[in-house]
């Protein structure tokens, strides 16, 4: 499961290098002296949306690396480097072929635009394309202005909403927000599921041709596919485990079981409890799916310890309507990942801004009116950036990414309050916290030279 070493050695080489000049520029530091306070926190809960950059949801927060530093990356230019006189129409791609969605204007200025001046928070916008090569060809080389160039839904990337009125942005102001977390592999959902669990990328040798991408001579895609020249799975595969959709016929097509350790492992051998929360998975499962389940959302159903009918799943995997009963009755593991239903996870073209808002807002709100509260550590953060623009250049680390900006709360007693926190992260820091936290061996290279979120915490002698 190991990335390619030449690729691993010189990205470890820049992320220091990287990580270096950030410390220095804001004082933080990898391991700060809060961290010999870290057993107060007991549990560890993560919350993981989807398909949302910073600047879509918190471009416009106060004191953030937000829209108001754009700069040049605001203009976008077409494929030859010509900026363009005005966006591209809005196109809606879950129609086929796709259409103008004449609720936005047809010419909108190049430059970003509010969303919510057209289409409200509780009404959903179209989905835009998010895959591996794709999302580098976008990024430039770190000038951030070819989303519009490179994606399939014209001036939607450059979309953002005014978040100042939905819950969660109240919790960014109260406690942490992360300005500077980027999600750890270029592309989708898929991929960047594998990076939370195991700081990998999921393999698939000698897949069929068709699934695999076909690259010019200077790697660039010919043809984007799943699978990469050399065997790996980088684009939406689902598994031959179940839940897959029963749509796909050819078990060629689905991605054979995956082999090694995932952070959900780590905390076994430790005896810490741990649990993957899943909206929609026990119907999924039964092959009664929720039309909104989302099979590649599912990333330890993958791996062959959590295999149909092991012992390992029915412990470890289990529905979303179980974390609740587990608050409410005194069972709540120490590390919890909480994925939500897809209706209810804010993903462009099936669910809206406002409704995860809620979903995420009320199971915060019953942890903080738990018994658990006093001792938890609360992190909300988005898989990815689902094809919509930011302006932050992604850190160059290794082969994989990170891909672009997204949003991350710290909520806890003993986050810090009203803080913005510029330390430099991406989804494996999340690992790195719970590896800090329970003292466990890092799962790659990419967690074990992550910083761990440590500098969004504060602690005292007293009770929080």
């Amino acid at each position: 499961m190991a990335t390619d070493n030449k690729f691993q050695k010189i990205g470890v080489s820049v992320w220091f290098l990287v990580a270096a000049v950030l410390w220095s520029a804001t004082g933080s530091a990898a391991e700060p002296k809060a961290s010999a306070d870290l057993h107060k926190i007991r549990h560890i809960v993560v919350i993981y949306m989807e398909n949302r950059s910073f600047d879509n949801l918190y471009g416009l927060f106060p004191g953030a690396n937000g829209l108001s530093r754009a700069g040049a990356a605001a203009t976008q230019v077409e494929k030859d480097g010509t900026p363009y006189k005005t966006l591209p129409p809005v196109l809606d791609i879950q129609v086929n072929p796709p259409v103008v969605d004449t609720r936005f204007p047809l010419q909108l200025p190049n430059a970003p635009f509010r969303i919510d001046q057209y289409v409200p928070a509780d009404q959903a916008h179209g989905d835009l394309v998010h895959n591996f090569y794709n999302e580098q060809m976008q990024i430039d080389g770190g000038k951030m202005d070819k989303y519009v160039a490179w994606s399939n839904a014209g001036a939607m990337t450059m979309g953002y909403y005014d978040g100042s009125q939905s819950l969660l942005w109240r919790y960014a102001q109260k406690y942490t927000l992360a300005d500077n977390f980027f999600h750890a592999s270029f592309g989708g959902s898929f991929s960047n599921h594998f990076w939370m669990v195991c700081a990998c990328m999921p393999r698939y040798e000698n897949a069929p041709p068709d699934m695999v991408s076909e690259l010019d001579a200077k790697g660039l895609p010919v043809k984007e596919r799943q699978i990469t020249p050399d065997g790996y799975a980088v684009n939406t595969t689902q598994s031959v485990h179940m839940p897959h959709s029963s749509a796909i016929t050819d078990p060629r097509r689905l991605l054979p079981p995956q082999k090694g350790d995932t952070i959900g492992d780590r905390l076994t051998a430790k005896g810490v409890t741990w649990a993957w929360y899943s909206g929609g998975w026990n119907d999924a499962i039964k092959g009664k799916p929720d039309p909104s389940f989302q099979f590649h959302h599912q990333p330890l159903a993958y791996f062959e310890q959590f295999a149909d009918g092991t012992a390992k799943r029915r412990r470890h995997l289990r529905d979303g309507a179980d974390l609740n009963a587990d608050i409410a009755n005194g069972r709540l593991p120490k590390v919890v990942f909480f994925k939500p239903l897809g209706s209810e996870n804010q993903h462009p073209g099936y669910a809206t801004v406002a409704k995860g808002d809620e979903v995420a807002a009320n199971l915060i709100e019953r942890i903080r009116k738990s018994r658990y509260w006093h001792e938890t550590a609360i992190i909300l953060t988005y898989d990815e950036n689902g094809g919509l623009w930011d302006h932050v250049a992604p850190p160059k680390v290794d082969r994989w990414g990170p891909g672009t900006r997204v949003p991350t709360l710290i909520i806890s007693p003993y986050a810090k309050k009203g803080y913005i926190d510029h330390t430099l992260y991406d989804t494996t820091s999340i690992l790195k916290f719970i590896e800090h936290r329970f003292d466990l061996a890092p799962l790659g290279t990419r967690d074990a030279a992550a910083n761990d979120l440590t500098n969004a915490f504060t602690f005292s002698s007293g009770q929080p």
